[in-house]
């Protein structure tokens, strides 16, 4: 099966600003979009098993490395603010000539927010999982705490592992590598995680006066002019997102459908992609297979 998968795998190279963002993408190009975009620190493979899932019912499954990570240029001035991220999804719509179902974890949810926040016809539909212009502060730093951690890099792959289990105590910890080495590059005989250590700086102030990778205000605003098909998904146990937040997100966006996995934390398809696959496909068939018929496409 993971054979087959790779074999239906093409590689997109997507013109953004200043950067070439590289994506995968799955299934029949003639069917529906849906663009998975991973959170901070991580690369496209996080979405690898969910994009094949929904290759295999009939949409267009498209992953992308945000810019700053993974095989995606890094911006040339060191730069990495949320309206340069939103641009870079406006032009990946743009690439697939129609607008897509946007999907995003943490920074691509911030992303596709502020996006359809300044084009609003932009997608077909969005799902936020576990992020929302409400956030805890405390879970938000333990993240940027674990990014931060090693800037030496590791040793060996198994000694990133071994870092991983140690921020991640609920998960088994995995028998195969092969994953967790795509998110790493090996650079004079250390391995790093695979994003530009530049995009960490850019979180802080600055004297901006606000998070130049989540800047609340500008997504309560989007979030509040928010017109299509939006489904909030939150990891039961999530630090980063709590109940509270989701309440307030709800309130905010009175149209949107809520769905919460229990035992999930914040990366919640690796966690339970399974329960995340279901949620996920069976939004997809009831509200944007909907609108579709009714755009007549």
């Amino acid at each position: 099966m993971e054979q087959a998968r790779d074999q239906a795998v093409r590689r997109l190279a997507i013109r953004a600003d200043g950067v070439t963002l590289i994506a995968d993408a799955r299934g029949d190009s003639a069917n529906p979009p849906v663009v998975l975009l991973h959170g901070g620190g991580q690369t496209r493979h996080a979405w690898r098993d969910t994009a094949a899932d929904l290759a295999a019912v009939g949409w267009y499954a498209v992953t992308v490395d945000l810019r700053g990570h993974g095989e995606s240029g890094w911006s040339p001035d060191g730069q990495y603010r949320l309206d340069q991220l939103a641009g870079d999804v406006v032009r990946i719509a743009e690439h697939l000539g129609g607008p897509p179902v946007l999907v995003g974890a943490s920074l691509g949810g911030n992303a596709s927010l502020a996006a359809l926040g300044d084009r609003p016809g932009l997608a077909l539909a969005l799902v936020l999982v576990d992020v929302s212009p409400f956030v805890r502060p405390d879970g938000a730093l333990r993240v940027r705490k674990f990014m931060a951690a090693r800037p030496d890099g590791f040793a060996s792959v198994e000694e990133a592992a071994e870092t991983v289990a140690a921020y991640l105590p609920h998960r088994p910890r995995p028998n195969n590598l092969h994953g967790l080495r795509r998110n790493l590059r090996l650079v004079d005989g250390r391995y790093h995680w695979h994003w530009d250590p530049a995009f960490l700086r850019a979180a802080e102030d600055h004297g901006a006066g606000h998070d130049r990778l989540t800047d609340p205000a500008r997504l309560h605003d989007a979030a509040r002019s928010l017109q299509v098909p939006t489904l909030l998904i939150r990891g039961g146990n999530s630090d980063v997102v709590g109940p509270e937040d989701a309440r307030q997100f709800l309130r905010l966006v009175p149209h949107a459908e809520y769905g919460q996995i229990s035992g999930a934390h914040h990366m919640v398809a690796g966690d339970d992609n399974r329960q995340f696959g279901a949620l996920l496909e069976d939004f997809l068939k009831r509200r944007v297979r909907a609108r579709l018929e009714v755009l007549g496409t």
